[in-house]
């Protein structure tokens, strides 16, 4: 008679098994390396590593520290037990990139969502690697200009300079995630254009670094990556926003030729789900890649840290849920957006899920999905930031009026078009209800938890200084009001000037001077 065993005792023993010496094989075939003493080694029934087996793959890209661990000899090992010989090159520009993929010199690259879209190399996206969450950030160059502690001081700096026959510097590493940064400066906030400054392209973040500092240089403006961004913040420059405050800005992608797809797409799937369960080991264990991007970067262990701290790595099922769930092509679209604002694309691609594919990491998904699946029960913390959730977004920390009132200015961002009143009234225009609108999915680019947001009411001269008070009051509160009923979730507040700022070489009474500020400033 055959015993019965009932769903509930299996699972209970595999997980028995796990945590025991004797079952560790059972974690480590799905993600070898999770389980401390297995790192390196390869599962029971890997295939062979013969030489004359190996597939030969290029995988072109450069120094980036979210890269580091293509350039991995454990993770170059672990391809070779699938019988994949691959060879990491830097080429760091970004065109030549593209274009040594479409004449067969690479078989993938890593790249910037944004240079994918500029470069258009002759592949698909199969895979995200990362996204930056503070690991790049525009910083002002307070310690030569005292005062300058925002993008609203630096508009000012830049009049000043040029009724002065003077033009500011700003410095950033050309074709890179900074020079994508500036572009987000130029589309997004009021008053904020590149052309006003004398731009120094630059070769690496390190170089910018060097001119914010130089005292003989008019540079008031770089942008950076780690770890010059916290060298910046501890000797009192001033950070006015990072990709954290953004943090799906700058997201790193893995893309495939059209050829490999075409010629080996197994070949594909069994390179992500190496890539992915290398992963897999960081996210329990972040040792090992702190010190080869330390090695890689030539950095110190602190300053590794910091660069460390600054990413967040893609596992398999966040990559799957982004690739299969609208996310990635909404992120295309923004993307793409100030590209073409900026004259760097000529259009938002029509079809953006054309560009991409989620077939190749339906695998890795999978056993990064059994392994969660696995270890949730006795490390819940662990299946969590496996699935992304242990890192999500916590519910927004509730601050006071005047909390927001004294937080840092950030700048005002540029509104697309005009938010419209009746006349003397708070009532919205059908105008003014359409620009909101508008504005919600620019607010919602924005990290909860760092910004907030200050709605500010002006009116122009007319009438008693009372009435206008109370109406750009009315004004401000009727816009908070709409944008947290379309669902802005951020810490947003309502403040009437009435008309006691009126716009620089305006005439007081001017309609020019009714206006809303969608003012963004920098909290926690």
């Amino acid at each position: 008679m055959m015993k019965r065993t009932e769903p509930a005792l299996i699972l209970a023993f595999i997980t028995t098994a796990i945590l025991s010496v004797g079952g560790l094989w059972l974690l480590s075939k799905v993600s070898p390396g999770l389980v401390p003493g297995l790192i390196g080694q390869s599962a029971p029934g890997a295939n062979s590593s013969d030489p004359q087996q190996q597939t030969q793959m290029t995988v072109l890209g450069d120094t980036f520290s979210g890269y580091s661990t293509f350039r991995s000899a454990a993770f170059q090992q672990a391809l070779k037990e699938t019988g994949v010989s691959l060879r990491y090159e830097d080429e760091f520009d970004q065109a030549k990139r593209a274009e040594r993929m479409n004449q067969g010199q690479a078989d993938l690259l890593v790249t910037t969502l944004d240079q994918f879209l500029k470069q258009k190399p002759q592949g698909k996206i199969v895979a995200l690697i990362d996204r930056t969450v503070g690991a790049d950030a525009v910083v002002l160059n307070t310690k030569k200009y005292p005062n300058l502690k925002s993008l609203l001081d630096l508009n000012q700096l830049v009049a000043r300079a040029r009724s002065q026959g003077q033009t500011l510097g700003m410095a950033f590493a050309g074709d890179t995630p900074s020079e994508y940064l500036a572009l987000v400066l130029d589309t997004k906030f009021e008053a904020f254009q590149l052309q006003n400054f004398q731009i120094a392209k630059v070769g690496d973040a390190s170089e910018a670094w060097k001119l914010l500092q130089d005292p003989t240089k008019n540079t008031a403006i770089a942008v950076l990556w780690e770890p010059f961004v916290t060298q910046a913040r501890q000797r009192g420059y001033t950070v006015v926003l990072s990709s954290k405050d953004a943090p799906e800005a700058i997201v790193d992608v893995l893309v495939a030729s059209d050829r490999l797809l075409q010629s080996q797409p197994q070949k594909v799937s069994e390179f992500l789900e190496a890539y992915y369960r290398r992963i897999d080991t960081n996210v329990r264990d972040a040792s090992q890649l702190q010190t080869q991007i330390a090695e890689d970067g030539k950095l110190s262990a602190m300053d590794a840290a910091a660069v460390l701290q600054g990413i967040e790595f893609f596992t398999a099922t966040e990559a799957k849920e982004w690739l299969t769930k609208g996310i990635l092509t909404k992120r295309i679209n923004s993307t793409a957006a100030v590209l073409t604002l900026t004259g760097r694309l000529n259009q938002v691609p029509p079809q953006p899920e054309k560009l991409f594919t989620s077939q190749f990491i339906t695998k890795a998904a999978s056993n990064t999905q059994t392994l969660i699946d696995l270890v949730r029960a006795d490390n819940p913390s662990l299946a969590n930031r496996l699935s992304g959730k242990g890192r999500a977004i916590a519910p927004t920390q509730k601050l006071n009026v005047s909390q927001v009132k004294a937080a840092p200015d950030i700048g005002n961002l540029q509104v697309q078009g005009e938010v419209s009143f009746g006349v003397g009234s708070a009532d919205l225009t059908s105008d003014g209800t359409q620009t909101l609108a508008q504005l919600v999915q620019e607010i919602n680019e924005f990290n909860t938890q760092t910004v907030a947001v200050r709605v500010i009411g002006h009116t122009s001269r007319t009438g008693s200084a009372s009435f206008n008070q109370s109406l750009s009051q009315q004004r401000a509160q009727v816009v908070v009001d709409y944008l947290r009923t379309r669902g802005i979730r951020h810490n947003i507040i309502a403040e009437g000037k009435g008309f006691s700022q009126p716009l620089p070489g305006i005439q007081p009474g001017s309609s020019r001077n009714q206006r809303t500020e969608i003012r963004l400033v920098r909290v926690n």
